[in-house]
């Protein structure tokens, strides 16, 4: 088991092992397993980065991102040019139905509106955003309606979670109630959280997900 002093270093080490992040401008505190980043990035996509790397480090039970994104006084792009780069991205980009997502921008934040068939859509689309320079932030407001009209099915759920090696899912609970579906349980890592997520996301029916996983580590 990790005290803060190791967690802390192992999220440091995760972040200088990532080519794209500059570790001497990510600040890393930790207590009990609340990992904050805190500092200043030149671009959204290394916001995402710092997030993602702590994510993958055993022990983190939640993170609170403070980082700011703050691009080189060089840099000049204003929204209509960023709206504009965001559609030609959706356009380029099979997984996103560009015509049922709405885009507005906000000094560099990114809102996305619709409705999707499936969370791969959804989530193709942010990250069709997340790369793109002059990008501060993505809100999500996109919904999922599954053009599959019968109800979630449990087992097919837990079905899906058994087939894969990177989960442990004694543990994890499935409820299903029409077309959403709630996981409650533990897990051993943030990543098994985010995956077990994802799993259920992808059942037919399903237009919401509830994670309710804990991530299950003792200091």
């Amino acid at each position: 088991m990790k005290n803060n002093s190791e967690l802390q270093t192992d999220v440091q080490d995760a972040i200088k092992w990532e080519p794209s992040l500059h570790a001497a401008e990510i600040g890393v505190s930790v207590k009990d397993g609340v990992v904050t980043l805190s500092g200043t990035v030149d671009s959204y996509a290394k916001k995402h980065e710092a997030e993602k790397a702590t994510k993958t480090v055993a022990g983190v039970k939640a993170i609170v991102e403070e980082l700011d994104v703050h691009f080189p006084n060089s840099f000049s792009k204003n929204d209509n040019e960023i709206a504009a780069e965001v559609l030609k991205a959706f356009d380029s980009n099979w997984s996103v139905p560009a015509d049922k997502v709405k885009v507005k921008v906000e000094n560099g934040l990114v809102t996305l509106d619709g409705e999707l068939h499936w969370n791969f859509e959804r989530e193709a689309a942010k990250h069709a955003v997340r790369y793109l320079m002059g990008v501060k932030g993505v809100i999500d407001n996109i919904t999922i309606k599954s053009e599959v009209e019968n109800a979630v099915e449990k087992k097919a759920i837990e079905s899906a979670l058994k087939r894969n090696w990177n989960i442990d899912d004694e543990d994890i609970t499935v409820k299903a109630d029409g077309h959403t579906a709630t996981l409650s349980g533990t897990v051993n890592s943030w990543y098994q959280r985010d995956e077990a997520g994802r799993i259920a996301w992808d059942a037919p029916g399903v237009w919401m997900v509830d994670n309710n996983l804990a991530i299950n580590y003792k200091y």
